[in-house]
């Protein structure tokens, strides 16, 4: 080292600036860039790489034929590093020897630092399926389908009246694009002289999971009768998770409010008592049977009582409101201080790597009386740990709902206009309907009109530049009438098996259907 150190010719040590107020991005490019526009076009310019850089939970999309709408991207994953981009510059020096002698050329390098990376995109993953907008033809002739599919510019009305192959094909073919190992279940194996059931329409197609042993009463509107007591599995299922005092409780607030009131919603329930949800999914069979059609289709109905008998069950009638928004109402979806629960621009499936996590339950809140040992612990629960707020049931004037889509029962509209139009037919009650249960027809569209002008109202008086300004009226012109998801009509949405409802939020009568199916 020491005779290294003393050597005038070892290489001594170069300092370089670090130009750390440059911090850059790096992409791995899965290809050999000759032309840099046209290879950020794939990447979706310049503008499109910000968008993915500032969020960073999506990933880099690269399309390899960019004008196609068709095809499929192939992701690249984000990740953090510390790395400098140096520039290095080669000069070569040829001397002219004499004659005779040999030539020296003479090298030097230069190195500039450009920046620090802190962000790199690497494809790591494999292609999606590419299918092409291309018709075989029975004679083997392929045919392109581009010029007749895709509306480049303003065509007359015989373009959309051509005969054409039928051409839908799907957004995604594959929602992974890294190889896993799949493990498939190993065959069961059976006792000898075991014959497989006869295959029928209710078994024809499994369950994916295990039937929830809830053993929940459903009752549609035509039925004649009403279940007088619950099942008896529904029973045991209830005496296996009553062991303390908790629960016993619970049961009895319950049971009070039926004595109150026979026709409850969940919310409503919630808003009323302290218990765990998944001890709920259990009492509530224990209770009340749930009504799936009619006017009182997602409520849960005390055992023996029948509203389809009794006029004065008019007010206990489910109400399926949602704030409007569009053009006419003077505010758009964007403008509405009522934010939407999830949207249908949002399916991101193979380009995002991250996706909101789910509230875990803890082991004390699932050992909420399952045991002695349950109830013998250091931390007590809070009385109303469990309690919702009276707005995800209660409507009033000058309140705003908690969610755009809201199932109230008509004796929870606390607003003296409202119920005047339900109890206009009061003592002449004589047909019960599907549509209007003991109202009169239209009642659910009165109803539905006055709330929209009431929140119209409270949305003027919470945010009056939406109503006051000429420009942001024109701007809200060209917006839709309703946001994708929400209609005016009254008519009954699926929702998604995996559509997860905001905390506190079970408005959903299919989501509810789904926790005893």
């Amino acid at each position: 080292m020491a005779a290294e150190a003393g050597d005038p010719g070892a290489t001594a040590a170069v300092p370089v600036e670090l130009r750390r107020e440059r911090r850059l991005v790096c992409v791995e490019y899965p290809g050999v860039v000759h032309n840099v526009t046209r290879m950020l076009q794939t990447l979706g310019g310049e503008e499109g790489v910000s968008r993915i850089y500032t969020d960073p939970t999506k990933r880099l999309e690269l399309y390899f034929r960019p004008r196609d709408p068709y095809c499929h991207p192939v992701c690249a994953n984000r990740f953090s590093t510390s790395s400098l981009l140096l520039r290095v510059r080669k000069k070569t020096r040829r001397r002219r020897a004499g004659p005779g002698a040999e030539a020296h050329p003479e090298v030097t390098f230069n190195m500039d630092i450009l920046g620090v990376i802190s962000t790199i995109y690497k494809f790591q993953g494999m292609s999606d399926f590419q299918y092409l907008a291309v018709h075989t033809e029975a004679g083997g002739r392929h045919m392109s389908m581009y010029d007749k599919v895709l509306m480049l510019k303003p065509q007359k009305e015989s373009f959309f009246h051509q005969e054409l192959p039928l051409y839908i094909p799907p957004p995604i073919f594959s929602r992974l694009d890294t190889p896993v190992d799949y493990c498939y279940r190993p065959e069961a194996q059976h006792r000898e002289g075991y014959n497989n059931p006869p295959i029928s329409g209710e078994n024809l197609i499994g369950l994916s999971r295990a039937r929830r042993p809830h053993n929940a009463i459903f009752v549609n509107f035509e039925d004649t009768g009403v279940p007088l007591q619950p099942l008896e599995a529904a029973v045991q299922t209830w005496k296996k998770a009553c062991t303390n005092p908790v629960d016993r409780k619970a049961e009895e607030e319950l049971r009070k409010l039926f004595e109150i009131r026979p026709i409850w919603s969940r919310n409503a329930v919630k808003a009323n008592i302290s218990v765990h949800p998944d001890k709920l999914k259990v009492l509530l069979p224990f209770v009340a049977y749930y009504m799936i059609t009619g006017p009182w289709r997602s409520l849960w109905i005390r055992f023996g009582y029948d509203p389809r008998k009794h006029p004065e069950a008019k007010i206990y009638q489910v109400l399926d409101f949602r704030i409007r928004c569009g053009m006419k109402y003077g505010y758009g979806s964007t403008d509405m201080p009522v934010k939407a629960k999830r949207s249908t621009y949002n399916y991101s499936l193979p380009i995002t790597v991250k996706k909101t996590s789910t509230q875990h339950v803890t082991m004390h809140d699932l050992k909420q009386g399952l045991g002695p040992s349950g109830a013998a612990g250091p931390r007590k629960l809070l009385p109303n740990k469990y309690k919702l707020k009276d707005s995800v049931y209660i409507f009033r004037d000058g309140a705003l709902p908690p969610y755009r889509q809201m199932f109230y029962q008509l004796c929870d509209l606390n607003v003296e206009e409202l119920q005047r139009i339900i109890h206009r037919n009061d003592g002449s009650e004589t047909l019960c309907t599907e549509r209007d249960g003991w109202c009169l027809p239209k009642t659910s569209d009165d109803l539905r009109d006055t709330m929209s002008l009431m929140i119209r109202q409270t949305i003027r008086s919470k945010r009056p530049a939406l109503f006051s300004s000429p420009a942001e009226a024109d701007r809200t012109k060209g917006q839709l009438m309703f946001e994708s998801g929400e209609e005016e009509e009254e008519e009954e949405e699926e929702e998604d098996e995996d559509f997860k409802p905001s905390d506190g939020s079970e408005n959903e009568m299919d989501t509810e259907i789904l926790d005893y199916v």
